[in-house]
């Protein structure tokens, strides 16, 4: 059985990053399986989740650290073997004037009812007529099994209604 890796790599953004590092992976026999990566202020940062045979592993982790003079910083941690299936799952769509606190208002709302944050994706951009500096979030959600999503929607809707905020919650298609 593979090993899976996660991997964080963080450096000054230039072109062939992704490159060297897809290289090493390779050339130990590594499967690419899911990646989030982005430039942010000049440097690049992604999250790699790899597969690899076991007997390749020491030997891949120390090739992908030999890439650290070249400015990278490469994490690397070992994944569970099995992945457990979510419970019930929301998307959560959120658009609102750029403020300080919007997560951290938004993740207390979850935390305070154990939902989980599989994945979140924010991004400040500027509103196309007034200028206004805008932030934008979409989350995946993975709801305990004992929490009713309609007081979770409840929830989310009296916090985006102070933040006066465009709220979008859905639940996945079946």
């Amino acid at each position: 059985m593979d090993a899976r890796l996660i991997l964080t790599v963080i450096g000054p953004d230039r072109p062939g990053l992704v490159n060297a590092v897809s290289d090493v992976i390779a050339a130990h026999g590594g499967n690419w399986l899911d990646t989030r990566m982005a430039s942010l202020a000049g440097q690049f940062a992604g999250i790699l989740l790899i597969a690899a045979p076991q007997a390749q592993v020491d030997a891949l982790i120390a090739g992908l650290k030999a890439l650290e003079p070249r400015g990278l910083k490469i994490g690397v941690e070992r994944g569970a073997d099995a992945t457990v299936a979510p419970g019930r799952t929301m998307s959560l769509d959120l658009v609102c004037l750029d403020r300080p606190g919007i997560v951290r208002d938004i993740s207390r709302v979850l935390a305070d009812r154990r939902v989980s944050i599989a994945e979140l994706e924010t991004e400040r951009t500027v509103a196309s007529f007034s200028g206004e500096p805008m932030f934008k979030a979409r989350a995946e959600l993975h709801l305990p099994p004992d929490l009713d999503p309609d007081e979770l929607r409840q929830a989310l809707e009296g916090i985006a209604h102070e933040m006066m905020a465009d709220l979008a919650i859905a639940s996945p298609a079946a």
